[in-house]
């Protein structure tokens, strides 16, 4: 598997709607082969206008794309039969059963894989024989990826793959989409689930308004915001008591009654200083909670952080 292959290249991509309104604003990514790349973002940051242009949809209105070495839209005859799309709402008849659905899928797919093998790969096997009217929410959902992978794809679309499934489902959906990127299929996906992106991805982007606010592997993004250590002060003690914060490489805190929050981008050292303190001092940090910034607060802060610098764009504009 060569990773080095960019089988996904974006440059400067653009799409304008109907008044002018520039729902992805020049962004520029790359996907390997064999790799799964996550692109998250809020509601209206451009992620599904992306994914359609991606998979061929719709003409840029600037930019480049590529994938599979080809224009998606322009050489859609050599790109769709080498992809699978796996789209939010499938839209099946109702009154087809589960194998039924699969294959007419199947007849519209070059080298399809046996139906019945698909069904299984997605926990469907027992189900086959029933109408998808009948199906559940996730059940929906598995019949989704079923269909997208029968054609084994060498790259595959994921809109919002495990949207009503159980804890269960999504984690069994999360280890076939680990084994198809070990096969070496090269998987895009898009998430509102932030652990599912941070469990999945190897590499992922930030979209806000647009644009790509933050793009790396999931350590790499996350390492970027401050870690946080949160504990209960002693009785009789103050912030005031403890070591100089700045020394501890402390770059903000707050406190709510008698529990402390200490924001760092140098985790080790400011525990360590800490736990120091408190040992000199012979008292207990109660409630005492060491943590690295997970995805979700990285995502929350790159928001907020590109907010407030669209707001100060606006301002002096």
């Amino acid at each position: 598997m060569d990773t080095n292959e960019h089988v996904i290249e974006v440059t400067d991509l653009r799409r304008v709607y109907g008044g002018g309104f520039e729902a992805v604003r020049g962004i520029s990514f790359h996907v390997g082969r064999g790799e799964i790349f996550a692109l998250l973002g809020t509601n209206g940051a451009g992620k599904t206008s992306t994914v359609e242009l991606l998979e061929g949809l719709e003409r840029p209105d600037g930019g480049r794309i590529s994938v599979l070495g080809h224009d998606p839209h322009t050489e859609r005859a050599a790109v769709r039969p080498r992809t699978g799309v796996m789209l939010q709402e499938g839209g099946f008849p109702s009154e087809l059963t589960v194998a039924e659905t699969a294959r007419m899928w199947a007849g519209c797919v070059s080298g399809a894989r046996p139906v019945g093998e698909a069904l299984a790969l997605v926990g469907l096997a027992g189900r086959a024989h029933v109408r998808v009217k009948q199906l559940s929410g996730g059940e929906r959902r598995r019949l989704d990826l079923a269909l997208a992978v029968l054609g084994e794809p060498e790259v595959l679309f994921l809109d919002e793959p495990t949207t009503g499934l159980d804890a269960e489902g999504r984690r069994d959906t999360w280890d076939l989409v680990r084994a198809l990127r070990d096969a070496g299929t090269t998987v895009l996906l898009t998430t509102h689930y932030l652990e599912e992106a941070e469990n999945l991805a190897d590499r992922l982007a930030i979209l806000h308004q647009g644009r790509i606010a933050a793009a790396g592997t999931p350590a790499e993004v996350t390492g970027a915001q401050p870690s946080r250590i949160t504990f209960e002060l002693p009785e009789g003690y103050f912030v005031g008591d403890l070591p100089p914060l700045g020394e501890l490489g402390v770059c903000g805190h707050e406190v709510d009654g008698r529990v402390v929050r200490l924001r760092t981008g140098e985790l080790q050292r400011a525990a360590t200083g800490l736990l120091v303190w408190a040992e000199r001092a012979q008292v207990t940090l109660r409630r005492l909670d060491v943590r690295s910034a997970s995805l979700e607060e990285a995502f929350l802060g790159i928001a907020r952080e590109a907010s407030k610098s669209d707001e100060t764009e606006e301002v002096t504009a």
